[in-house]
Formats: structure tokens, C-alpha cells, sequence
């Protein structure tokens, strides 16, 4: 695998504990308690996550 400047890297590590994060979120939902709500902020988190995927793509280019 190539180096990766600090910078980039240290911005790829946080969006793999955020990406680590919403699956433990994930795991941790009851179906029969998950609400309306819930299933929102889990969609508000994914977009999130692939805004900041784009963003990151983007600079590296």
C-alpha cells in the first residue's frame, strides 16, 4: 500500500471510526423498538458519511 501524507491519513482514520460508529449503531438497534427517528438519524449519518467520501475523492485528485 502507498504512504499517505499524515493529513490524509489522520482524515481517513476519522471516517473509518465514523464509519465503525454507525455500524455499532447499527448492531445495537432493537427492530422492534427502532423508531421513525432512529431510522432518520441513521439516513442523516449515511449521507454524511458519503459527503464527507466525496470530499475526500475530491482532494485526491
Amino acid at each position: 500500500m502507498a504512504d499517505v501524507e499524515p493529513g490524509k491519513q489522520t482524515k481517513l482514520d476519522a471516517l473509518h471510526q465514523r464509519m465503525e460508529n454507525l455500524v455499532e449503531i447499527l448492531d445495537s438497534l432493537d427492530p422492534e423498538k427502532t423508531g421513525i427517528e432512529d431510522i432518520d438519524r441513521i439516513i442523516a449519518m449515511l449521507d454524511d458519511l458519503e459527503k464527507q467520501c466525496q470530499q475526500y475523492r475530491q482532494q485526491g485528485e
